[in-house]
């Protein structure tokens, strides 16, 4: 399809923990229909896999999202026990940076927006200038889970906790379309545990028993206090809270196309999914775009 037929995008990217990987089966999806992006607005791992994609390395991601395992995403979990989380995230965003590299915003070359939150203030901040991953690092902030992030002499949070698909970035562009993508879609099934895993695997380290508290898995002995493991209370009261945010949002600023990633598709902290989660945005955003 040549240039001056290609129908022009604003993509809007939601918040939603480990269901964010979806996002890159969509990406794939609209470029093989010969959609061309040329605006991103991200929250959480909107951002994350938005950002990445406008530097032009969504492939390399890709690759390195399909690769890990369980351990390996233990590996990057620097673990604190103060800062107002559990996890620094300065293993990991230096780790994706040397996957990637860096950029400033501003060099890339299509819009881009994070969305981070400003807890005290009660408002969403958009951060559309600067270093990239500074940008990522603080919308990605989950509470509990990753530290707040000092940027610019405001400590921010995840943007999800305000805006888990944030529209607003998009009004000032002039694209043809407008397309979201919301991590909080009506659930396929009733909510479960996850499945079991293998323990053995884990280190034995305090910070390690933490994390299988975190991420408890369900077994025969177990299964209703595992539906109540830490991460099940935290990944549920998340998506319920995003859930309602998201369609008041939508119903007030709606898209022209709205792509539904259902909310228990995985878990919010299983990022060692990432194939199926690909492979089901990439179905769903198919089913969407065809009908345009």
């Amino acid at each position: 399809m040549s240039e001056e037929k290609r129908k022009t995008i604003s993509l809007v990217l939601g918040g939603g923990g480990a269901r964010g990987y979806a996002h890159i089966g969509v990406i794939r999806a609209l470029e093989e229909r010969g959609l061309s992006i040329r605006s991103i607005s991200g929250c959480s791992m909107g951002a994350l896999v938005g950002g990445i994609y406008a530097m032009g390395r969504l492939g390399d991601f890709e690759d390195w999202a399909r690769r890990i395992n369980r351990r390996e995403i233990f590996s990057l979990l620097d673990f604190t026990f103060g800062g107002g989380g559990l996890v620094r995230g300065d293993r990991l965003i230096t780790s994706l940076r040397e996957l990637v590299g860096e950029m400033q915003i501003e060099e890339l070359p299509l819009r881009f927006t994070a969305v981070a939150a400003d807890l005290v203030r009660g408002r969403p901040v958009w951060i559309d200038r600067g270093p990239l991953f500074e940008a990522i690092r603080a919308s990605i902030s989950l509470p509990l889970f990753l530290t707040p992030v000092d940027h610019g002499g405001v400590r921010l949070v995840d943007g999800g906790i305000f805006d888990p698909v944030p529209m607003a970035p998009t009004f000032r562009d002039f694209n043809d379309l407008t397309i979201a993508v919301s991590l909080s879609g009506p659930a396929a099934e009733e909510p479960e545990a996850p499945p079991p895993g293998d323990e053995q695997e884990e280190p034995a380290s305090l910070s390690a028993r933490l994390w299988r508290r975190l991420s408890a898995r369900r077994n025969d002995d177990g299964e209703a206090e595992a539906r109540w493991a830490l991460s099940f209370v935290v990944s549920q009261s998340i998506d319920a809270m995003q859930n309602l945010i998201t369609r008041l949002r939508l119903a007030s600023d709606p898209p022209d196309v709205l792509i539904e990633i259902p909310r228990d598709a995985c878990g919010l902290l299983e990022f060692d999914r990432a194939e199926p989660l690909i492979s089901l945005g990439y179905d769903l955003a198919r089913a969407s775009v065809a009908r345009l």
